[in-house]
C-alpha cells in the first residue's frame, strides 16, 4: 500500500494533487507547526504581469507554540472577495471559467475559522473535481507523536504502508535506514510538469491550481496514476 502525507495547502499546485493520485492513502499533515511564507496558506495565480500571490490571512500570535490545526484565519480581513475578484478578473476569458468559477466561489461561503478546515474542505472538492478516489487521513485523528522523520515512519506504520511517497524534498531529512528495517520502501516523487495552453502569452509552471482548472478544464488528468 503506498501512502503519502503533506502539508495542508491553500489551492495547491498540479504535483500536490498528483503525488495523492499516485497513492491509496494521503496524510492531511495537520499536526505539524505552521510555516512563514510557506505554500500553506498561499498560492500564486497568473495575470497579464506575471504571477501574483493570493494569501489567506492568518493570527501568528504563538503560532511557534500551535500546530496546523490551531492556526485561526484572520477574517476580519476581507480576503475571500479579494482573492475571488482577483481571479475572476484574470481567468475570465479562460475557456472553463463560466462552467466553473460559480463553483469555486461557492466553497468560499462556508465560514472557517481555521486555515486547515479551510485547505481540507477546499481540498475534497478538488479531489471530487479531477475524480482522485484516494484515502485521505487527518493526522489530528490518529495516535501518532513525533517528528520529521520519525513521525512519517509512525504514520505509516500505523495505515500499514508497504511503500512511502515521498516529496523530493524528503531526501533531506528522511532516516531510510529505519524505514527499510520497517519493510517499508522509500521512494520519491518527481512530477513532471505538463505545458498546457495558458493566458497572458509564455507558460509558466507551477500555479494554483485553478490556473490550469480555468484553462483545461479537469476531465482525465490524473486518470491512472496508480
Amino acid at each position: 500500500m503506498i501512502v503519502s502525507i503533506h502539508q495542508p495547502a491553500y489551492l495547491p499546485w498540479l504535483g500536490y494533487f498528483d503525488r495523492i493520485a499516485a497513492s491509496d492513502v494521503f496524510v492531511f499533515l495537520d499536526t505539524v507547526q505552521f510555516e512563514k511564507n510557506s505554500f500553506t496558506n498561499r498560492n500564486r495565480i497568473k495575470t497579464a504581469r506575471g504571477p501574483i500571490w493570493l494569501t489567506v490571512p492568518v493570527r501568528l500570535h504563538d503560532h511557534l507554540e500551535k500546530t496546523l490545526i490551531e492556526i485561526e484565519i484572520d477574517n476580519a480581513q476581507n480576503w475571500k472577495k479579494k482573492h475571488l475578484r482577483s481571479i475572476e478578473q484574470n481567468y475570465r476569458r479562460a475557456p472553463f471559467f463560466a462552467k466553473n468559477f460559480d463553483r469555486l466561489a461557492a466553497t468560499y461561503l462556508p465560514e472557517e475559522n481555521r486555515l486547515a478546515e479551510l485547505c481540507y474542505n477546499q481540498l475534497k472538492f478538488w479531489l471530487d473535481e479531477f475524480e482522485i478516489g484516494t484515502r485521505i487521513v487527518r493526522a489530528s485523528e490518529l495516535p501518532v507523536q513525533g517528528s520529521k522523520s520519525d513521525l512519517v515512519l509512525a504514520l505509516c506504520r500505523r495505515l500499514g504502508a508497504t511503500t512511502y511517497l515521498s516529496g523530493p524534498l524528503g531526501r533531506g531529512y528522511l532516516a531510510e535506514d529505519k524505514f527499510l528495517a520497517a519493510d517499508i520502501e522509500v521512494r520519491y516523487h518527481e512530477y513532471k510538469h505538463p505545458e498546457y495552453p495558458q493566458l497572458f502569452e509564455e507558460f509558466i509552471p507551477a500555479m494554483a491550481v485553478v490556473d490550469y482548472w480555468m484553462n483545461c478544464g479537469a476531465a482525465g488528468l490524473f486518470q491512472g496514476e496508480q
